[in-house]
């Protein structure tokens, strides 16, 4: 009996998996643990293979194809409206081997060794970014409580922390020193964490070709192209640009009915980290536009002119996207129109 198609649902000890023959007859369904994985693979001759795109993943993908085996992996929001009644394992695993044989079904392209070793530098420093900003918080509320305030922006704090450090006495009782001086330390560590994963994410951005070319496009830096380049590669699994803008959230949300065309607020359905990137990039640009407005965009000046800031960003940001896919799929520096 000739196994066609298999759908495995992950887990971090016991795996399910889910087989049909090419009469869409069931094959097995069973489960099985970490260890057994790979040797029940091998005795099988190569076949179709779906799975969710979740953690680990990838891993599994990349090991599955060396055995032969075609792997797809599919988003799990597409894979629920074909789970039928209940919620275990074995179900899930039918629905992904029924999912992974549509048609019409999209695929998460499988990411190698070293996008996901530069996307590890992208999620510790994210991690410090979010540390850092709840550490902050903590110690303006905490100095506030004794009337000490610390003016807007990360470099007063960090300024601040410094000073008390070097030892600059605070109006506080001895308890509240100690406790400030102590957060002021983390502080220091976290912020020195952080300018080393953004030192060593510009050392990576110098080495690979795609991160230098999209940096051709204004107001995406060395974080955001090799976040860009680390989630998606080389960018073919879009068909166009509207399709990248909108896997990233981008989008406005459809919801048209009877010929009449009604469009609202971006999905922000996509990759959140990728959005923020570059909404937080066209930020930038728009400060600099209202500063410099003799070399900014004449589309960009136009928008502020009608719209607030806020929405013109997210618009420059869903243009950009389009920019970025037509740059990695072409493979040549975006290069700005002259009219």
């Amino acid at each position: 009996m000739q196994v066609t198609t298999i759908g495995v649902d992950l887990a971090k000890t016991i795996f399910q998996v889910h087989g049909i023959t090419e009469h869409d007859e069931v094959a097995f369904n069973r489960p099985l643990r970490r260890a057994q994985v790979l040797p029940f693979f091998t005795r099988l001759d190569p076949c179709l293979i779906g799975m969710e795109a979740c953690s680990t993943s990838h891993y599994w993908a990349r090991e599955l194809s060396r055995l032969g085996h075609e792997v797809r992996l599919i988003p799990p929001m597409y894979v629920k409206p074909y789970v039928k009644r209940g919620k275990s394992d074995a179900i899930d695993a039918e629905a992904i081997c029924e999912a992974v044989t549509r048609p019409t079904m999209r695929f998460v392209e499988i990411k190698s060794v070293e996008q996901q070793a530069l996307l590890s530098l992208h999620r510790a420093r994210n991690l410090m970014v979010r540390q850092r900003t709840q550490l902050v918080n903590a110690l303006r509320s905490m100095l506030a409580e004794f009337g000490v305030y610390i003016a807007k922006g990360i470099a007063r704090i960090i300024s601040f922390s410094q000073g008390v450090l070097a030892g600059t006495k605070l109006a506080l009782p001895e308890i509240a020193q100690d406790v400030v001086h102590n957060l002021c330390g983390q502080l220091d560590v976290l912020h020195g964490q952080m300018r080393w994963y953004e030192t060593r994410l510009r050392l990576e951005a110098k080495r690979d070709p795609r991160i230098k070319l999209l940096q051709t496009i204004p107001g995406v830096g060395p974080v955001t192209a090799s976040a860009i380049a680390a989630s998606i590669g080389s960018g073919h699994q879009f068909k166009n640009g509207r399709e990248f803008a909108a896997w990233l959230g981008l989008t406005p949300t459809n919801r048209s009915s009877g010929g009449k065309e009604r469009l609202g607020r971006i999905t922000k359905m996509g990759d959140q980290y990728l959005r923020q990137l570059l909404v937080v990039g066209m930020t930038s640009l728009v400060r600099q536009t209202k500063s410099h407005p003799e070399r900014a965009n004449k589309w960009l000046t136009a928008l502020l002119e009608r719209k607030p800031a806020r929405l013109a960003t997210v618009a420059m940001a869903n243009k950009t996207a389009r920019i970025v896919w037509a740059v990695l799929t072409k493979n040549e520096p975006y290069m700005p129109r002259t009219t």
